[in-house]
C-alpha cells in the first residue's frame, strides 16, 4: 500500500493507488463457528477486496479451537501462508478477522508481506468512497483511532523501534511525536464533527416548520438502496454492482399518491462484522436514521442468506435505538428470484420490488402512504372566501375528499397530517 500525507503530518494507508496489490485472503473458523457462515464471511471478504482494487490470487481458511494470541492463525499456519505468498507472488495478506496490533507485527514478520485486517479493508473502501466533508471527517477519525494502537508496527516511517543499543534516541522522540499529532488531529476531528452535528440539528429544526414526514433507506450494502433512491426520485446518485458504493446520506423529496410529501435519505449500508468503532464514527450519519418517521428495510431478496443480512442491519440498529421505529421490509431485486415462497419475513410489512425494472413501485407507496396514515387525521372545515389560500394549503399538504364553495365560504373534507391540520385551524381562529 501507499501512503498518503494527511493534514496532521503522519501517513495513512489506502488501497486505492497505482501500485498492484496482489493479495491473499485468510480466514478462521473458530470452533463456535459455523462453517458455512465461516466460508461466507469469506466470500464477502473476496467482493470487499475486489472493491479496494486489488486483485484476489487465493483464499486461505483455517480451522481453530480458539484464535492465537502471537499470530492468530499460529506460527506453522503463518510459515505455511508466507511459502504461499512467495509462490503466488502476492504483496498483500488480508485477514477476515481484526488483529491486534501485536498479530499484525508478528505475521509481517513471518510472512515477509504487508498484513491488514477486515476492518482496515472497510476503512480503506470508506476513504476512497466519501465525497462530503462530513464522510471525509468521519473516515479519517475512524482511520486514526484505529491506527493509533498500531503505531508501533507500521514500518519505519511511524519510527517501528526493536531493542537493545543503538535504538534509543532520536526514533523514540519521532514516536512520540507522532503519537502526539495524531492524538491532536482526533481531537480537532471530534470537535469538527460535533459542530457537523449542530449543523444537522439545525436543518432538522428548519425541517420541522415545514413538517415533512422524514423516511430513511437502512440495509445490507449493495442490498440496492440508491437503485431505489434513484428510481423513486429520479436523483442522480452513484448506483454501481459493489460495496458500499454510497458512503454520504442523500436526501430527496417523494410525492406520495395521496399528494403528501415525505423526505426520502439514502444512508450508509451495512455489513457483517462491522466493527463497533466504525459504527461509532458514522453515528453523525447514522442520525438521520434514529430521527426518522419511517424505516424501509431493503433486502436483496435474490442472495441466498439474506436472513444473515436482515440479522446483520437490525444489529446495528438496535445499537441506534432504532429498532422499534415502524417499518417496511423492502424486498428488492425480485426480478432476479425464481421462487419467492418463504422469502418474506413477519412481523412487519413487506412488499417485493425491482428497483431496476419499477416493479411493484407503487405497491411501495401506496404500504408507505399506509405506514404513514397515523400522523394523519380528517378534517371538516368551513374556510371563508377571504382565507381562500387556506383551501389551497389543504390541497397541497393533504387530500381533499370533498368540497363545495357554499354561502358562508368553501366547506372542505380533507385528510391532512395533524400539525397541518392545528395549523390551518389556528388562522381560522385568528382571521
Amino acid at each position: 500500500m501507499l501512503g498518503r500525507e494527511n493534514k496532521g503530518g503522519y501517513v495513512l494507508h489506502d488501497i486505492n493507488s497505482n501500485f498492484e496489490e496482489r493479495a491473499i485472503l485468510v480466514g478462521v473458523k473458530l470452533s463456535n463457528d459455523h462453517e458455512q457462515k465461516a466460508s461466507e464471511s469469506v466470500e464477502e471478504l473476496v467482493r470487499l477486496a475486489d472493491t479496494a482494487g486489488a486483485i484476489v490470487l487465493g483464499e486461505f481458511l483455517q480451522k481453530r479451537q480458539r484464535p492465537d494470541s502471537a499470530t492468530f492463525i499460529g506460527k506453522g499456519k503463518a510459515e505455511e501462508l508466507a511459502n504461499y505468498c512467495q509462490e503466488m507472488e502476492a504483496n498483500l495478506v488480508i485477514s477476515d478477522r481484526e488483529l491486534s496490533p501485536a498479530q499484525s507485527r508478528n505475521l509481517e514478520d513471518i510472512i515477509g508481506v504487508k498484513v491488514i485486517d477486515r476492518t482496515q479493508l472497510i476503512l480503506d473502501i470508506f476513504a476512497k468512497r466519501a465525497q462530503t466533508k462530513e464522510g471525509k471527517l468521519q473516515v479519517e477519525l475512524a482511520q486514526l483511532k484505529y491506527l493509533l494502537p498500531r503505531l508501533m508496527g507500521q514500518g519505519t516511517s511511524l519510527s517501528r523501534l526493536g531493542g537493545g543499543i543503538g535504538t534509543r534516541g532520536p526514533g523514540e522522540t519521532k514516536l512520540e511525536t507522532d503519537r502526539r499529532r495524531i492524538r491532536k488531529r482526533i481531537t480537532d476531528l471530534e470537535k469538527e464533527l460535533a459542530d457537523v452535528q449542530k449543523h444537522r440539528a439545525l436543518l432538522r429544526a428548519e425541517r420541522k416548520t415545514e413538517p415533512l414526514p422524514m423516511v430513511s433507506l437502512v440495509g445490507y450494502t449493495n442490498a440496492g438502496k440508491s437503485t431505489l433512491l434513484k428510481r423513486l426520485t429520479g436523483a442522480e446518485v452513484l448506483v454501481e454492482d459493489k460495496l458500499f458504493a454510497t458512503l454520504d446520506p442523500t436526501t430527496r423529496r417523494v410525492v406520495l399518491p395521496n399528494n403528501d410529501v415525505i423526505l426520502l435519505t439514502d444512508t450508509v449500508g451495512f455489513i457483517q462484522n462491522l466493527p463497533h468503532h466504525l459504527v461509532a464514527a458514522f453515528r453523525a450519519t447514522l442520525e438521520e436514521v434514529q430521527q426518522a418517521d419511517l424505516l424501509l428495510h431493503v433486502v436483496d431478496a435474490s442472495h441466498p442468506n439474506n436472513e444473515d443480512q436482515i440479522a446483520a442491519v437490525e444489529k446495528v440498529l438496535n445499537s441506534l435505538d432504532a429498532m422499534q421505529k415502524p417499518s417496511i421490509m423492502v424486498y428488492n431485486k425480485v426480478d432476479l428470484v425464481a421462487d419467492m415462497h418463504n422469502v418474506y419475513s413477519a412481523g412487519c410489512p413487506n412488499v417485493p420490488i425491482s428497483a431496476a425494472t419499477g416493479a411493484g413501485i407503487e405497491e411501495l407507496l401506496s404500504l408507505i402512504t399506509d405506514c404513514l396514515k397515523e400522523r394523519y387525521t380528517t378534517v371538516k372545515l368551513t374556510i371563508p372566501y377571504y382565507n381562500a389560500n387556506l383551501a389551497s394549503i389543504l390541497h397541497q399538504k393533504g387530500r381533499v375528499i370533498r368540497e363545495k364553495y357554499g354561502e358562508k365560504g368553501i366547506e372542505v373534507e380533507a385528510e391532512i397530517s395533524s400539525i397541518w391540520a392545528n395549523r390551518v385551524k389556528e388562522r381560522l381562529k385568528s382571521s
